[in-house]
């Protein structure tokens, strides 16, 4: 039996085989230009919270409050350490308490132009970090200790230095060791007197350094 090649059908399939090796190669190509044309994938970010900055001046209406000192005492005021040279020490006893008492004095500075009568400005709460409020000790109980300096919801004259308010407060021991403590300030809306002793009035938060 003879068999006869046939060239035509051999380069045919030879013809063939190449074409697909060129269709093979060109769609490698594209894969590869379209791969390296595409933006490489951003790393994902992680969100970290911003650590709160501390803030140890603030303005409300033309009113500028900047901290100034806040100290412990301790949980003794002496009779024998009276500030308040219009209070006889002899006639005092000592003020005592099972936790402690800080001393807050803050700055209050008229910024406008014309006069901020008495009564529109003062210090409020001392607040914690983990939302503990306390208020200023008043009244006759705890004058004595306070600076004759003092001089909390003055006159503020425009542009004069800044008029110290001090405030003490007595607070549990263990808010008094903790970091980030703010007091209130605040002012009556509009800086008004009025409205200050109405309840209508403007607060904000300064932080202290307890020394």
């Amino acid at each position: 039996m003879n068999f006869k090649f046939n060239k035509s059908s051999g380069q045919a399939s030879r013809l063939l085989l190449v074409l697909a090796i060129i269709v093979l190669v060109a769609v490698i190509i594209t894969f590869l230009v379209m791969r390296m044309a595409q933006p490489p994938s951003r790393p994902i970010q992680t969100s970290e919270p911003t650590p709160e900055q501390p803030v140890y001046e603030t303005k409300l209406g033309d009113i500028r409050f900047v901290f100034q000192s806040s100290i412990d005492k301790g949980n003794v005021l002496s009779a024998s350490k009276v500030t308040n040279t219009q209070y006889a020490y002899s006639t005092l006893k000592d003020l005592v308490t099972t936790e402690k008492f800080i001393q807050v004095t803050v700055g209050a500075q008229n910024k406008g132009f014309v006069n901020i009568e008495s009564g529109a400005w003062d210090l409020g709460r001392i607040i914690t970090a983990d939302g503990r409020t306390f208020e200023p000790l008043e009244g006759y109980t705890i004058n004595p200790w306070l600076p004759t300096s003092s001089s909390c919801k003055a006159l503020l004259k425009p542009n004069f230095d800044p008029v110290p308010c001090t405030k003490i407060y007595e607070v549990s021991k263990d808010s008094a060791g903790l970091g980030n403590i703010k007091v209130e300030v605040k002012t009556g809306t509009g800086n008004s007197p009025d409205n200050f002793s109405s309840g209508k009035f403007d607060l904000s938060l300064i932080n202290l350094i307890i020394k």
